[in-house]
Formats: structure tokens, C-alpha cells, sequence
């Protein structure tokens, strides 16, 4: 699970790869949810959270950038 402060000093492009990697992942979970083959389905919970965190950020960064 990815702690707010470490995503702070992340780049951007950091940012998005870990983004994208994280739908990826979701993704996979929805699927092995849907066939019943999914080990820990808390994490489901942490992924979409994580996902979310990064989204904050972007939205932060491009709020300040048009400041």
C-alpha cells in the first residue's frame, strides 16, 4: 500500500506508471473475483484507495500548476 508522503516525491510519469499499473491490477482482481479465485479480497479495498491517492495527487499538482 503506497503511503501518501512516498507518492509526493514521485515525478509525474512515476505517477502515471504506477497508475497504470495499478488498473492493470484491478482489473485482475475483478476478474478473479468473478471467478471466484481471488486469495485476498481486501485487497481490492487497498488498490482502489491507492489508485484514488494518485488521482488526488494529479489533481492537486495540475491545481497548482494553474496558480
Amino acid at each position: 500500500m503506497a503511503k501518501f508522503e512516498d507518492l509526493r516525491v514521485k515525478s509525474d510519469d512515476q505517477l502515471s506508471a504506477d497508475l497504470a499499473e495499478l488498473k492493470r491490477e484491478q482489473f485482475n482482481l475483478r476478474f478473479q473475483a468473478a471467478t471466484s479465485q481471488l486469495e485476498r479480497p481486501a485487497r481490492i479495498k487497498e488498490v482502489r484507495r491507492d489508485i484514488a491517492r494518485i488521482k488526488t495527487l494529479q489533481t492537486e499538482r495540475s491545481q497548482s500548476a494553474k496558480a
